[in-house]
């Protein structure tokens, strides 16, 4: 049985290089205002699909402005996305696609963050992944308008949200997803446990479905970032159950 890990930003790796970046999504889904099933006003964060390109639709420019919006024109306009985003993917509000666009500098490791939960690669180190039996890897371009003359090339990996925690990890208190507009609101357990049944096969690395800024790398993917020497992952391993 493959053994799984959470990835985060190894800041002291990180810290070596001197790249840096202030940069978003070129479109969005607007957050929902007011759910007529759960009342809540929301956006929901690492639902994100930087290699959909929203200008094979004639109403891309509606998906520029974040805001939120009522309802029934947020249905509206994930119908728009849902025939061009993968296959099953669930579009809650606030999910992002296209490229990272900003102003970006200095020296990139083999890989840097945006936050928590956006994961920027060299495209040598993804080569060298995919060459060393890596699944699953998805690299989309990235807008990034750097100062100096010889840029790197940096890409961003496209990470779909595929398993689950599992119920033993969340509150005892938690409610179940809204049936209006999908969403479950608890804090990210500290000690977090995946769920088995839901984990996929085909990849090696994904965001867990119900708290996507959760990336999981598999024991294949961590063996060929190591073996390589890349930096700038710091990995923990999650029980399963």
């Amino acid at each position: 049985m493959p053994r799984y890990f959470w990835l985060r930003d190894d800041t002291v790796a990180t810290a070596r290089y001197s790249g840096d970046f202030d940069a978003a999504h070129k479109w969005g889904l607007p957050g929902l205002k007011n759910c007529p099933g759960c009342g809540a006003t929301w956006g929901g964060a690492g639902h994100n699909y930087p290699a959909v390109d929203l200008s094979l639709i004639p109403e891309h420019g509606e998906f520029e402005e974040p805001r939120p919006e009522p309802f029934h024109e947020f249905v509206r306009l994930q119908a728009l996305v849902r025939p061009i985003a993968p296959p099953n993917s669930k579009l809650p509000p606030g999910t992002t696609f296209g490229p990272l666009v900003g102003a970006a500098s200095g020296q990139f490791g083999p890989f840097m963050w945006l936050g928590i939960s956006m994961m920027i690669i060299r495209r040598d180190t993804l080569n060298n992944l995919q060459a060393a039996g890596v699944r699953g890897l998805l690299g989309a371009r990235t807008e990034l308008r750097f100062r100096q003359k010889t840029p790197p090339d940096i890409l961003e990996l496209q990470i779909e949200p595929r398993g689950l925690l599992h119920r033993d990890c969340l509150p005892p208190d938690v409610v179940p997803p809204c049936t209006t507009c999908g969403r479950q609101g608890f804090t990210r357990p500290d000690d977090p446990i995946l769920d088995e049944a839901s984990l996929p096969t085909d990849t090696d690395l994904f965001r867990v479905g119900n708290f996507a800024t959760v990336i999981i790398g598999t024991d294949r993917f961590k063996d060929a970032v190591e073996q390589g020497g890349w930096e700038g992952i710091q990995f923990r391993e999650l029980p399963v159950r």
